[in-house]
């Protein structure tokens, strides 16, 4: 095994270790923002008949040719037909029915003239008015025809489709109520620390609350997994091996925090080396280097450590996108940009450095500023972020106004700018 590898074959080494997990149907509001595992028909033609797409009038297009503002057509309203009812008598010469948008076209009109342009020549513009045309249209005009969106039997969701508001809307026009989609990912959060206590304790001298948990929690939620915040963990050996050999036997990922580098009481590189496969140990990253992954009993089981920067961005690097391809998702890195620095940042470490920062737009440019505090301990600069500004391996600086490449942390992995 490598002492210390880059931050993509990390990735890439992550990812080899997972899968997409089963199947399942649920259902349709449930799919929103879920992968798609099946086709989805549609049962009917969307729209099931041809309709009005606006408020006007539906006429035979031929009555209108010629018409003019000199020489304007009348017709006479016959008619109404409202959304949800179907005019069943014919259109004859001269005659025009008031329609209303979604309103089936009748058999015996070819087209359907807006109501704002039509003058009012006598009564209201309702049945047994005159309405007059002072320009001509052509056949079809304003109508949404049977099976403009989709044919009954047609797919309309294919596999491997995110399923956006809109889709969901889409399925329910085309009775989908249910659709399989990848499971989601129950992921097992274990905090590791002797010095630990929950958050609805105050800390006695010596203890800390425990905000791990609950940041690598809401991660996972937003990843689309269902975490699970089991108890703290004391800094011992068994006690993990413990929590870990249970984490696996319940949960597709198992998450730790702490206890990930080298000292006398980081035991999660052994339990996995012991109990499992160990796969990798070292990260080339600041925060973060000491980056724990391999399986147990098949399980992925990762060891992130314990400052708060360093357990967020080792997530949202490797374990984000394993989590994604676990429900099917196939785009998995965050979308990069490049942003003109605002200030100078000096660079002492030769590990590439995940800086967190605010990226905004100024004209045509991005400009990125970091966080003046960048302690790995701190969740509060993160939570002031919007990216976090790469400086890449070396000891080269960055001066004011050179490019830096900026991982954008809150739009989908799938729009690429």
């Amino acid at each position: 095994m490598p002492e210390m590898i880059s931050p993509e074959e990390a990735r890439e080494l992550v990812l080899a270790g997972v899968h997409a997990l089963d199947v399942e149907r649920v259902p349709l509001l449930d799919a929103v923002g879920r992968v798609a595992a099946e086709p989805v028909t549609s049962d009917i033609d969307i729209s099931p008949f041809a309709h009005s797409a606006m408020d006007g009038y539906a006429l035979h297009a031929a009555e209108l040719e010629g018409a003019t503002e000199e020489n304007p057509v009348t017709l006479r309203v016959i008619a109404e037909e409202g959304a949800g009812s179907v005019f069943e008598g014919t259109i004859g010469a001269g005659e025009c029915i008031r329609i209303m948008t979604g309103a089936p076209l009748p058999e015996s009109a070819d087209a359907v003239v807006k109501y704002e342009i039509v003058g009012i020549v006598e009564g209201d513009g309702k049945t047994g008015s005159i309405v007059s045309f002072t320009a001509p249209t052509k056949p079809r005009n304003n109508i949404r025809e049977a099976g403009e969106e989709a044919k009954a039997g047609e797919t309309v969701v294919q596999v491997g489709e995110v399923i956006s508001a809109a889709g969901i809307g889409f399925l329910a026009s085309c009775g989908a109520m249910e659709v399989a989609t990848y499971r989601r990912p129950r992921v097992a959060i274990i905090a590791t620390g002797s010095e630990l206590v929950p958050p609805s304790e105050v800390p006695t001298p010596g203890k800390i609350r425990n905000s791990n948990s609950y940041a690598m929690a809401a991660c996972v939620q937003q990843a689309g997994g269902i975490p699970q915040v089991l108890p703290i963990v004391e800094d011992t050996y068994e006690a993990l091996a413990e929590a870990v050999q249970e984490a696996v036997k319940t949960c597709d990922f198992v998450i730790t925090t702490g206890g990930a580098a080298n000292g006398d009481y980081d035991f999660i590189k052994p339990v996995v080396d012991t109990l499992g496969d160990l796969r990798m140990t070292t990260v080339n990253m600041r925060p973060g280097k000491a980056q724990t992954f391999g399986l147990v009993d098949g399980v992925p089981v990762f060891g992130l450590p314990g400052n708060p920067a360093a357990a967020y961005i080792g997530f949202h690097v490797l374990i984000r996108p394993a989590l994604r391809k676990m429900q099917g998702y196939t785009h998995f890195e965050h979308t990069k940009v490049m942003a003109r620095l605002s200030c100078n940042m000096k660079k002492k470490d030769p590990r590439r450095i995940y800086t967190r920062s605010t990226i905004v737009r100024e004209g045509d440019d991005y400009v990125v500023t970091p966080a003046k505090n960048q302690s790995s301990g701190l969740f509060g600069p993160i939570q002031r972020s919007n990216c976090m500004a790469i400086m890449p391996e070396g000891l080269e600086s960055k001066q004011a106004g050179d490019l830096v490449e900026c991982l954008l942390l809150d739009i989908p992995e799938e729009l690429v700018l």
